[in-house]
């Protein structure tokens, strides 16, 4: 494919400067987003013929695939490297496959809603309600500030979510580390979650004290001498004031997006003609393989950005078979019938994923309800086509490329998509792990659930004991024995195997 004229005039003014870039294909949509000590030596290089002729089947797609590009300078290329990484996480570029698999950098996680919460590592933001700091582009800092964490407020490090003595039996954090050990009543659970909240407010940079608490400490053993220790402080100080300074450039980055959300909602109105700006967006999308197990999403943005509180995920209820428009129906008159019965403030713009028959669906469902006046619209993937009115006939409306309007949309749409395939996922793998139980011969609903609520998961309840499961009520010895040889090896082997 030849170089398109907008490709060309922006290889001119490409600067010599660390920073991302993002390729479009014919319909707008990001396909790829990279990273470039250099952006005009970068990106020029993928349109050289030597590279065109060079390159592998995956690259020669890519390159024949743009029509357009955008990119942003930054100041380092540290920063453009995890630039690169939420762009990546945000967009979901389908050239950049090999990047999302391999080479999601590391983030620290606490989840305040478990019982004894704990500081870990993980590689993905699940949206789960976890508090999520990073991504770290410096995976031996992110190492050194959780270690730092669990050392200096004696956070346990197991990974059951509610330690008990037998855990601790096998455990002995507290004599061969640094546990305070929650699990067998060493300490309180308001003290235990006092010292989660301090960690969480150093990771947020709130609690500077301690640093210079670290570099008290190293000056005090370079004076005695003690050189080693002084070192061993010096780079656990350095390790952590880079991890608190890259909290700080994240700040900056969701206050960029944050403005360019709220520009995205002004331009709405204006496209759109509607009354006011629509400060609050709620967006549906269904998810179903073959009409099996069919949910549905509703994300909700405010000021243009995620309000994660007020997600929901409906169950699809009343069809079957593979029926999108029907179930965006269903989800369309289950939510704003709840929203007429509760007196609750409705959106300034109901979305659709989807064209004018989903729209049309949706509409017709508004219109039932009495609410013919609420502004709503669809946006198909296709061409990334804006529907606003359901007459047969009706021209969809095409914003520019680079409209923040645009962008925001796709934005909300691709999170509303992401949120009701978790959902569908999740549901399913539900459904495969409760159904191990239904294995065994005389266990009914009430047993099942009351094994799962005892336990926490088939997988727990398939490691307990013979005595364990016998002093469940109404399991006794000899159900407890049937347990146990119908789930240890079948049970295992489905749930992945111990942790």
């Amino acid at each position: 494919m030849p170089v398109t004229d907008q490709v060309k005039a922006k290889l001119s003014q490409l600067p010599d400067k660390p920073g991302v870039y993002l390729m479009r294909d014919r319909s707008g949509r990001i396909i790829y987003v990279g990273k470039a000590a250099s952006l005009r030596s970068r990106v020029r290089h993928y349109f050289q013929p030597a590279t065109l002729r060079g390159a592998e089947p995956k690259l020669r797609g890519l390159i024949n695939s743009i029509v357009d590009f955008d990119f942003l300078v930054v100041r380092t290329e540290a920063e453009a490297i995890l630039t690169e990484g939420r762009m990546i996480k945000e967009y979901r570029p389908r050239y950049n496959v090999a990047f999302r698999d391999d080479k999601r950098f590391p983030m620290l996680r606490v989840d305040l809603n478990e019982p004894w919460p704990r500081v870990e590592t993980c590689r993905m933001d699940r949206r789960d309600g976890a508090l999520y700091f990073g991504p770290y582009s410096n995976s031996i800092a992110a190492r050194v500030a959780r270690e730092f964490l669990d050392q200096r407020f004696k956070l346990r490090v197991c990974r059951p979510r509610l330690p008990d003595a037998e855990d601790h039996r096998h455990c002995h954090a507290d004599v061969v580390s640094f546990c305070s050990a929650p699990c067998v009543g060493r300490i309180s659970p308001e003290d235990y979650r006092a010292r989660v909240e301090e960690a969480v407010a150093f990771l947020r940079g709130e609690r500077p004290a301690i640093l210079e608490e670290l570099a008290a400490a190293m000056d005090r053993e370079a004076a005695a001498l003690n050189f080693e220790k002084a070192a061993a402080l010096r780079d656990t100080l350095l390790h952590l004031r880079w991890v608190i300074k890259e909290r700080h450039k994240g700040t900056r980055t969701l206050e960029m997006r944050a403005e360019e959300a709220r520009q995205g909602v002004v331009e709405l109105q204006t496209e759109l003609g509607l009354a006011a700006p629509p400060q609050v967006i709620e967006c549906f999308d269904i998810s179903n393989i073959s009409g099996t197990h069919a949910v549905a999403s509703m994300v909700v943005a405010v000021d243009g950005m995620p309000a994660r509180q007020r997600y929901r995920r409906f169950r699809i209820k009343t069809v079957e078979g593979s029926d999108d428009p029907r179930m965006m129906a269903e989800v369309i008159r289950r939510r704003y019938a709840r929203v007429l019965a509760e007196q609750q403030p409705r959106p300034g713009l109901v979305l659709v994923d989807g064209g004018f028959t989903q729209l049309s669906a949706a509409r017709a469902e508004l219109r039932a309800l009495g609410l013919g006046d609420q502004a709503s619209a669809g946006l198909a993937k296709k061409y990334e086509e804006i529907y606003r009115a359901d007459e047969p006939g009706a021209e969809p409306l095409r914003l520019p490329r680079d409209s923040a309007a645009l962008k925001m949309l796709q934005q909300l749409r691709d999170e509303a998509h992401r949120f009701a395939l978790d959902y569908h996922r999740a549901l399913r793998n539900r459904l495969m792990r409760d159904s191990l139980l239904d294995r065994v011969e005389g266990i009914g609903d009430k047993r099942k659930a009351l094994l799962l609520k005892t336990f926490g998961s088939v997988r727990r309840l398939s490691r307990a004991s013979e005595s364990d499961l016998a002093a469940v009520p109404g399991v006794g010895p000899v159900m407890a024995r049937a347990i146990r040889e119908s789930l240890v090896v079948y049970g295992t082997r489905a749930t992945g195997g111990s942790s």
